[in-house]
Order: C-alpha cells, then structure tokens, then sequence
C-alpha cells in the first residue's frame, strides 16, 4: 500500500499534468475554430465561429483572423472585427464603424438572399450587418456611433435594436425620443430596447402608444400598441 507522502506526491503530479492536458486540449479547439473561421460557407456560419473564439480568450485568434479585416466582402470582415474587438483590439471596433460610414464600391450579392441585388443594396446591408455586430459586442463605445444612426432610415431599427442589446443607459433619452419615429418598425424597436433597458421613464411616453394601431412592416406581425403594452407590463413588473 502506497504511504501518505506518496499519495500526495501522486496527486501533486496528476494536478500538474491535467492543466498542461486542458491547456493543449483547449488550445486544439482553438485552432479547429480557426481552421473553421478561414473556410465559411456563409457568413453567419463564420459568425458563430467567431463568437466562440472570443469565448476562448485566446489572443493568438487576433493575428490568425487578422486578413479578413480586409476582406471585400464586409461580413466576413466585420467578422474578423468582431474577434479582433471582443479579445480587446481596438481596431476591431473602429474596423465596424468603418463600414457604417462605407458608401464605396463593392461586389454584390454578399449576405443578401434572393435576388434584386444592387450596390445601394449591398451598401444597406452592410451598414446593417455592422450595426448588429456591435450590438452584438455589447461594449458601450458603440453608444456614441449608433445613437445618431436612429435617425438613418437604412439601419435605424436595427440600431434600436442594438441599443437595447448594449444596455447602456445613455441610450435612454434618444431612444424615447424614437417612440415619435414615423416608422412604426423604428417605434417597435424602440419600445423593445426600452423593456431591454428597463427604462422606468419611458413609461408615459409608452402609455402614449397604447392606441396605436400601426402594424410594422417586419417582425412579430402585431400592431404597436401591443409591444408598448409589453414593454409596460415589463417595466412595472421590474419596479
């Protein structure tokens, strides 16, 4: 029977070896997503790749995804940028609000499905792609890049969206503010960030809704009235 002494120094042995184990195990899945991130058969494949490499925290993802943040197409290097901004490089994110302001020319076709395609198109959806990306970060840098986006008939209710998904409550003001849209999908996705944010103050304004009857061109078809009174049901829970 092995002495005491010795099942310590057993143990001690099998606690240095399993992290050295998990490390190379950890660094193997690391490397199989990067192998995954170069060879995407569609963009959004890429982006939960992307979310994953982030969720690793390994920084050698940064200088290995690092091509794409020049790539043509602007998802797949919004993307990159994406990985690059969540493992906490800065020209991530200045990669991303890059291509909100990018009208130049581009190929199309490039996460748009079905057909009709054409530059202005590709430009929108673009934009829009971005404006979900940063929504997506999280990181409250972005409030300053998309709250004067809320009044860009391109991206706007996505950028309501994003807001919301942020959380950051500078963004409560401008986003009561889009309750007046004349976009019932803008108002929609304004009421929607406000319940995010659990913006109390929003709640006269809100009640204000109540009898509007307008459907929204996309999303849940409801009329608004319906997600004001969510959102109020929402918040005065939260009290």
């Amino acid at each position: 029977m092995q002495s005491t002494p010795g099942l310590i120094a057993a143990a001690l042995t099998v606690v240095s070896v399993v992290p050295a184990q998990v490390g190379a195990q950890q660094q193997s899945s690391v490397d199989s997503l990067l192998a995954e991130f170069h060879q995407p058969q569609y963009f959004w494949q890429q982006l939960e790749v992307a979310k994953r490499l982030v969720s690793a925290g390994d920084r050698r993802a940064i200088e290995l995804v690092e091509p794409f943040v020049t790539h043509e197409d602007r998802h797949l290097r919004g993307n990159a940028a994406y990985v690059l901004a969540g493992l906490g490089d800065a020209r991530g994110f200045d990669v991303l609000a890059a291509i909100l302001s990018d009208r130049s020319a581009r190929p199309i076709g490039q996460g748009i499905p079905g057909g009709n395609m054409t530059v202005g198109r590709q430009i929108t959806a673009d934009r829009y792609y971005a404006v979900h990306l940063l929504g997506e970060l999280g990181n409250g840098r972005a409030v300053d890049v998309l709250v004067p986006l809320l009044a860009d008939a391109e991206v706007n209710y996505k950028v309501a969206w994003a807001l919301g998904k942020i959380g950051d409550p500078r963004a409560i003001r401008p986003l009561i503010s889009a309750l007046d849209d004349s976009d019932a999908l803008v108002r929609v996705g304004a009421i929607q960030a406000l319940a995010e944010l659990r913006a109390a103050e929003a709640l006269p304004k809100l009640q204000e809704l109540l009898n509007d009857n307008e459907m929204p061109r996309a999303g849940a078809r409801v009329p608004v009235a319906h997600s004001a009174r969510a959102a109020i049901a929402r918040l005065q829970a939260a009290r």
